[in-house]
C-alpha cells in the first residue's frame, strides 16, 4: 500500500473542508502516464480510501491539459511482449476496479485534454466537470487497438450506445459543452471558473451525510459493476492489439503527428 509521500508525479494539497485536492503533475508532457504514474493513478484511490480526513477529493492537471493518455514509450515498450502486456492489462483493469470502489466521492475538474488513462479518471469520478477548454477522446481506435480501459463499462451508459459508437469508433474529440450536452460529462463551466465549481462541488460533498453519500455512490455503481464482464472483455480484446502491426502504425502516426496507415486496412 502507497503512501502520499511515496507519489512522486501526483501532488496532494489538503482543502477545508476535509477536501484533498490532488494534481496529475507532468506538464511538460500533457500529464500523459509514464509507467511510474499509471502505477500510482491505479493505487492513488486505495490511499485516500484509507485515509480517514479525506471527505472528498478533487482531480486535476497541472498546465494546459488533464491528461493526455499513456506515454507513447510504454505503449512502445508492451509491443508484442506477453509479460509487459500482461502487467498493463492488470493495471487497466485495477484502475477502473479501484475508482469505482473508492468510498470517498471524487470530483474531476478536466482543465483541457483528457484521453487514454486520464480520461478513465475524468469521467469515472462521482462527478465530473469540465472547462470549456476541454476536449475528450477515448484514442484507442487511433491507436490501432480495441477501445478498452474504461469504455465498454461506461459510454453506453452515460451517453447512449449511438453516440459511444461514434466517438469511440472514429476517436473524434468531443468538446466540453458537447460532452455535457450528451451526458458524457456532469458540467461544463467556463475554463476561469473550473476550480472554484470544482472545489464547491466537493465542499458540499464533504460536508453531507457521509454515509449516506458512500451508499448512494456505491447503490449507483452496481450499474457500472453489472457491466464488469463486459468490460473485462473489451479489456483482452485491447491487448490482443499489442501483437498486431496496427498498433505500431498508429504509435508512428501519432509521434510524426499524421495519419496513420494501417497493415490491416491494406493501404
Amino acid at each position: 500500500m502507497m503512501n502520499y509521500e511515496d507519489y512522486q508525479h501526483i501532488l496532494f494539497k489538503r482543502r477545508e473542508p476535509h477536501v484533498l485536492w490532488m494534481t496529475l503533475n507532468r506538464p511538460d508532457v500533457l500529464n500523459a502516464a509514464d509507467a511510474r504514474l499509471h502505477t500510482e493513478l491505479v493505487e492513488v484511490w486505495k490511499t485516500i480510501d484509507r485515509d480517514p480526513w479525506v471527505q472528498a477529493a478533487v482531480v486535476t492537471g497541472a498546465g494546459r491539459a488533464f491528461s493526455a493518455g499513456g506515454d507513447l514509450a510504454l505503449v512502445e515498450n508492451a509491443y508484442r511482449n506477453p509479460e509487459e502486456v500482461a502487467r498493463i492489462l492488470d493495471e487497466a483493469r485495477d484502475l477502473v476496479y479501484n475508482i469505482l470502489h473508492c468510498s470517498k466521492p471524487v470530483v474531476s475538474a478536466i482543465n483541457g485534454a483528457a484521453v487514454g488513462a486520464g480520461l478513465v479518471v475524468a469521467l469515472l469520478a462521482d462527478v465530473s466537470i469540465a472547462s470549456e477548454k476541454a476536449r475528450l477522446a477515448d484514442g484507442h481506435l487511433r491507436m490501432g487497438v480495441a477501445a478498452g480501459d474504461h469504455a465498454a463499462i461506461i459510454w453506453p451508459l452515460l451517453c447512449g450506445m449511438a453516440k459511444a459508437k461514434y466517438y469511440l469508433l472514429t476517436s473524434e474529440f468531443v468538446s466540453g459543452a458537447e460532452a455535457e450536452r450528451i451526458g458524457l460529462v456532469s458540467l461544463c463551466v467556463p475554463h476561469e471558473e473550473l476550480h472554484e465549481r470544482a472545489m464547491a462541488v466537493a465542499t458540499t460533498l464533504a460536508t453531507g451525510p457521509r454515509h449516506a453519500i458512500k451508499y448512494t455512490k456505491r447503490a449507483l455503481n452496481q450499474w457500472l459493476l453489472q457491466a464488469a464482464p463486459i468490460f473485462d472483455h473489451s479489456l483482452a480484446l485491447e491487448m490482443l492489439g499489442f501483437f498486431h502491426e496496427d498498433m505500431m502504425d498508429g504509435v508512428h502516426a501519432l509521434r510524426e503527428k499524421r495519419e496513420a496507415r494501417y497493415t490491416s486496412s491494406g493501404e
